[in-house]
Formats: structure tokens, C-alpha cells, sequence
């Protein structure tokens, strides 16, 4: 599954990059096909991040990576209670 993820990844920021760069630079497109491009290159920005963050917990779950560094609930109030003394 994580493969699958993967290549969803490298899809969607290719689209981006690629539709971003058309709606960007292109001068002779319509109206229509501008908002195409633009739309097109949302998605991509939209499904990339998704699927880079699923591939980060993927990772992280799977002991790969290594997790970050956040504190647990009761060693972040017991923090939070010292904050300010």
C-alpha cells in the first residue's frame, strides 16, 4: 500500500509542477483552460501533501523512520502546569 502511496505522491507533485508552470507562464490560454490549469495544479498541490504525510506516518508506524520527538499527555500538562513559576 505504501508503494501505491507513493507513486500517488510523485503523480500529484509532478501535476502540480507541471499545470502550476502552465498556468503560470503560458500567455496564450483562454480563460477557461487558465482555470483548468489552475484547478489542476490545486489538486496536485492538495493530493502531494496528503500523500506525503500519509508517507510519513507510514514510515514512522513502521519503524523506518524515526518518530518525532512529542511528549506525552501527561508529560506536556505537567509542563504546562511549571510554565510561568
Amino acid at each position: 500500500m505504501t508503494k501505491f502511496i507513493a507513486i500517488i505522491n510523485v503523480i500529484s507533485w509532478a501535476g502540480f509542477w507541471a499545470f502550476g508552470y502552465i498556468a503560470i507562464t503560458s500567455d496564450d490560454l483562454t480563460d477557461g483552460q487558465l482555470t483548468i490549469a489552475a484547478i489542476l495544479a490545486f489538486a496536485g498541490l492538495i493530493m502531494g501533501v496528503l500523500a506525503y504525510l500519509k508517507l510519513v506516518r507510514a514510515s514512522e508506524a513502521s519503524g523506518y523512520a524515526k518518530g518525532s520527538n512529542q511528549l506525552d499527555a501527561e508529560a506536556r500538562n505537567k509542563a504546562q502546569e511549571q510554565w510561568g513559576k
